[in-house]
């Protein structure tokens, strides 16, 4: 297969220095040729260039969102290269950075295919609009935008209008929702499996049922995108909001495996280590091994 690696230099959406020094960190220990190894061929595609704005300017154009005007253009590039690395049946492996980017990365998928899945791992469901949020920090708004709902500039990055039917997302390990996401998933009716859940289901259990939900819409491909927080605290010392009661390393590689196995993912973002948090460089380990193992198994 070939991986077109992507980098996406961005903390803007999370506001916390630190994830826009992810993808040098990963390049530094060797993510290109341990994934040539798994039998990929890798195009290493550089870093998309992130606009400088000052910490003083970022609520500008928006007084609840912050660093909005480079947001959009940094998901609107990002959107373009997904696309047609997709078209040119490549793989988009997207390197971040915060999870704003997954805005990007779905619009590109959204108009690669007719008809998308989405399988976001995160502790956090990052469905919060301008009206909702309490930090005004777009990493925690991704989904919204994607399914509509939100500010304008950002349902709209690369193309007018929704980029996802809300009924084909999957919200995997949330624990730490806001008021206003848990109102949308109800009023949405959003697939969103607990740690609980999965762990009282069992994760076989948990994959089938997405992947038969998956077959049934007729979703052509599933973009599946990763955060470091999806695991638990005690793990990943280095990414922006850890949370607690999270899932282990295991449990983690079982998931990943399972639906990349599925030949249904074709793109993937890795988001939000925070390499001026991480001790010893523990996080950056980790994110590397669980990269080498999912691609150890996606044909």
């Amino acid at each position: 297969m070939d991986i077109n690696l992507i980098g996406v230099p961005i903390f803007y959406g999370a506001d916390k220095k630190g994830p826009e020094h992810a993808p040098a960190k990963l390049r530094d220990k060797n993510i290109i040729s341990i994934l040539s190894k798994c039998n990929h061929r890798v195009y290493d595609c550089g870093n998309l260039y992130v606009p400088e704005m000052k910490e003083y300017n970022k609520y500008n154009s928006h007084r609840n969102l912050k660093y909005l005007k480079p947001i959009v253009e940094v998901n609107t590039n990002l959107a373009h290269m997904v696309y047609t690395s997709l078209k040119s049946r490549s793989f988009p492996l997207i390197i971040g950075g915060d999870h704003s980017i997954g805005l990007g990365s779905i619009s590109g998928v959204s108009k690669a295919y007719e008809n998308i899945g989405v399988i976001w791992m995160d502790a956090h469901g990052d469905m919060n609009t301008h009206d909702t949020s309490n930090s005004g920090n777009i990493h925690g708004m991704p989904l919204a935008m994607a399914m509509g709902v939100g500010y304008n500039d950002l349902n709209n990055v690369y193309f007018e209008g929704q980029k996802i039917a809300p009924e084909n997302i999957f919200v995997l390990g949330a624990r730490d929702l806001d008021e206003g996401e848990e109102i949308l998933i109800q009023q949405k009716k959003l697939n969103v499996y607990t740690v609980n859940d999965i762990r009282e289901k069992g994760i076989k259990n948990v994959v089938d049922e997405i992947i038969q939900k998956l077959k049934d819409r007729n979703v052509e491909v599933v973009h599946l995108s990763f955060d470091m927080d999806f695991i638990d605290a005690e793990y990943v010392p280095g990414t922006g909001t850890p949370v607690s009661q999270g899932m282990n390393v295991e449990e983690t590689k079982d998931l990943l495996k399972s639906f990349v196995e599925t030949n249904l993912v074709k793109s993937m973002d890795f988001v939000e280590l925070n390499t001026l948090l991480d001790k010893n460089d523990t996080t950056a380990a980790l994110a590397i091994d669980l990269l080498e193992w999912t691609f150890k198994h996606i044909g």
